[in-house]
């Protein structure tokens, strides 16, 4: 009988013991579901605010003002200085009903011609849609080739007597390695589908028809830029057998040619021009929210096989 009994207390307390047991599990394995869901909402929220921080629309402005707009560095789809960040700076800042004038402050030594040319077009159609709020470009150090394709769409340009203004033309380099390889007894085996499709290959040797219609390509976008300059300079332009070939001038010299118009700096312009010294920036800076998700999305599209995330190597610079 004390046997019979042992054998039950040890019973109960084993199934005592592991009840606690498998309680203290569940409370562990709930307080880490919940520790992890704390930390994914604190991670949202903080991604969301970080994103929120950069973006600096000049939704909060009020009153009369001059909108300013930075253009700095190289022009490209995946810089700051996008088509898409300098359009919607733009969009808001001429859409602003206490908006006075824009002033597009350009430091940049050129870059993609389709960016540039997004925001020349676009520049001009909101000229047109806003006819009473004009657009002005005030040069820092550099507005040069893609820099000055944009510019020239504004109604003037502005410029310290030092600035580097101009560089209209357009360039497509790379390297060719064959002698190297050679040299080292290493041998190319491209292989394609298409007569054309290893064009300017920089481990192949050079290919005169490759380089002839590389030659006319650039051509027709050198065209497209002086039709622009052309375009948007007008009589005010004094052309030289110069002016289109790539050369630059400071900003005192880009007056006389007519590539810009008076000196003058942001807050000149302002004050004395669009007389609203009152300025809100309206550039829309990137968060660190778009930067993880333009690194993570083009980490993803990269790892594809046989995709290169190289641009065409054209540039306006």
């Amino acid at each position: 009988m004390s046997e019979q009994n042992n054998n039950w207390e040890r019973s109960v307390l084993e199934k005592l013991a592991m009840s606690a047991l498998d309680e203290q599990r569940r409370a562990r394995r709930w307080g880490i579901f919940f520790k992890v869901l704390t930390f994914g909402y604190l991670f949202i929220v903080l991604f969301l605010f970080l994103g929120a921080l950069g973006k600096g629309d000049g939704s909060l402005s009020t009153g009369k003002h001059t909108a300013l707009i930075d253009l700095e560095g190289v022009i490209a789809a995946d810089r700051a200085a996008s088509a898409d960040n300098l359009i919607s700076s733009l969009q808001a800042a001429f859409k602003d009903k206490g908006t006075q004038g824009v002033i597009l402050r350009i430091n940049s030594p050129g870059g993609s011609p389709v960016q540039a040319g997004y925001v020349n077009d676009e520049i001009r159609r909101l000229r047109a849609k806003y006819p009473q709020v004009p657009l002005y470009v005030v040069v820092e150090d550099m507005c040069a080739s893609g820099g000055y394709y944009i510019a020239a769409a504004a109604d003037k340009i502005y410029v310290n007597k030092a600035s580097i203004v101009g560089s209209i033309g357009v360039l497509m380099d790379g390297f060719g390695f064959t002698g190297t390889m050679q040299k080292l007894g290493v041998e190319r085996r491209l292989m394609t589908a298409g007569e054309n499709k290893g064009f300017m290959d920089p481990f192949s040797p050079r290919n005169a028809k490759h380089e002839e219609f590389t030659r006319k390509m650039l051509a027709e976008i050198h065209q497209q830029f002086i039709d622009v300059v052309k375009e948007g300079r007008g009589k005010r332009l004094k052309e030289t057998p110069e002016m289109f070939s790539g050369l630059f001038w400071t900003g005192q010299k880009s007056i006389e040619l007519g590539l810009a118009d008076e000196i003058g700096s942001v807050e000149s312009v302002a004050r004395d021009v669009v007389k609203a010294d009152n300025i809100v920036d309206f550039t829309t800076h990137e968060g660190f929210a778009d930067r993880i998700a333009k690194k993570f999305g083009a980490g993803v599209v990269s790892s594809f096989p046989g995709f290169s995330g190289a641009a065409n190597g054209v540039t306006l610079r």
